[in-house]
């Protein structure tokens, strides 16, 4: 974690915040739950697993232990007959983070998220969102948090929404976008304007998470950062989007020799457009440059992605122990004590 104490502004203030998200992703890799309907039921099932990445992701260098709250909501949990397992889930997944965040000295975040019930000019169904946005807001607040994330809106108005319930309880809020396809909300909003409606409703970091890979949210993101006077936040998906896909959802792939569900790599073949750890770097020391300061990666994360950009904000995390060192490669390596045989045969490999 960072050397830098305090809360979440004090630290932003000083340097980068480093934040690991992607939760739904990586453990649905693992099998612990299913892609489409993407409900954390993990979090009840097997809390030690949760547990155990997020241990993994502090040792990678985030310094924010994120609830794994994300889609655990009124709406997801209807969609698997879930239901009556609100409360619980929720209250597990803040027992299970704020457990590692105090036994990692990193701070906690409560986690709410876009609901998929909210319709432009629709009161009852803003009133639903609020709703939804309350109850998980206030199952958090008995944990503490040190700040509340607000995440992955494509309406503006929902984000304001989220926002507004998160300032009612006094906690700094993280509130970031998903900027889809048309490169605009989904009422038609530039990434800058509802930016700066955000941080003109009192957010305390807005910008973008999800959707984009690190090349099509740069450019984005550093539009944010010269718009808004507030903290910024980038957390891209680690996926090599470009200007005709700028999204991981509009990715596709003609070179596949198999049908792939829907015909499309989203979201479970999207392996051949994976970023390598260093682009990540790359991304994050770009944005710090910029003066973006919240940093992390979304949906596709794992740690590995993690320490690489707590390594090129040149930090050394725990994990950074095990960071590569070819000098040591047998075949590849530099040492003085390596065959010069194997040396020699490297062009063969």
């Amino acid at each position: 974690m960072s050397a830098v104490k305090g809360g979440l502004i004090e630290r932003l203030d000083k340097g980068a915040v480093i934040c690991a998200e992607g939760y739904l992703f990586e453990l649905e890799r693992r099998g612990y739950l299913q892609a489409g309907a993407y409900v954390p039921e993990v979090v009840l099932e097997h809390p030690e697993v949760v547990a155990q990445l997020h241990r993994e992701f502090v040792r990678a260098g985030s310094d924010i232990v994120e609830a794994f709250t994300y889609y655990a909501h009124r709406e997801k949990l209807r969609i698997i007959g879930r239901e009556g397992d609100l409360e619980p889930i929720n209250r597990q997944a803040l027992e299970t983070a704020k457990a590692v965040a105090e036994e990692s000295g990193s701070l906690l975040a409560g986690n709410i998220c876009n609901t998929n019930i909210f319709e432009p000019d629709d009161a009852e169904a803003a009133k639903a969102c609020r709703a939804m946005f309350d109850e998980q807001i206030a199952w958090a607040m008995d944990y503490d948090p040190d700040l509340i994330i607000a995440e992955t809106y494509g309406f503006t108005a929902e984000a304001l929404i989220a926002l507004e319930a998160i300032k009612a309880t006094g906690k700094p809020a993280v509130v970031t976008l998903a900027l889809h396809r048309a490169g605009e909300t989904r009422e038609g909003d530039s990434p800058v304007e509802a930016c700066r409606k955000l941080e003109a409703a009192g957010a305390d970091v807005v910008g973008l998470n999800c959707a984009r890979g690190p090349w099509t949210m740069l450019p984005v993101i550093k539009e944010v950062r010269a718009a808004v006077s507030c903290h910024v936040a980038a957390l891209p998906v680690p996926y090599r989007t470009d200007e005709a896909h700028p999204t991981f959802q509009s990715l596709v792939d003609a070179d596949c020799p198999c049908e792939l569900p829907d015909g499309r790599p989203f979201p479970v073949a999207l392996d051949p457009f994976t970023c390598n750890r260093y682009e990540l770097g790359t991304f994050a020391k770009e944005c710090f440059e910029a003066g973006v300061h919240y940093l992390g990666v979304c949906c596709g994360a794992a740690p590995h992605h993690i320490r690489s950009v707590a390594e090129a904000l040149g930090r050394r995390p725990e994990a950074s122990r095990f960071s590569p060192d070819m000098s040591k490669h047998y075949a590849f390596g530099s040492d003085p004590s390596l065959r010069q045989s194997n040396k020699d045969y490297t062009k063969e490999l």
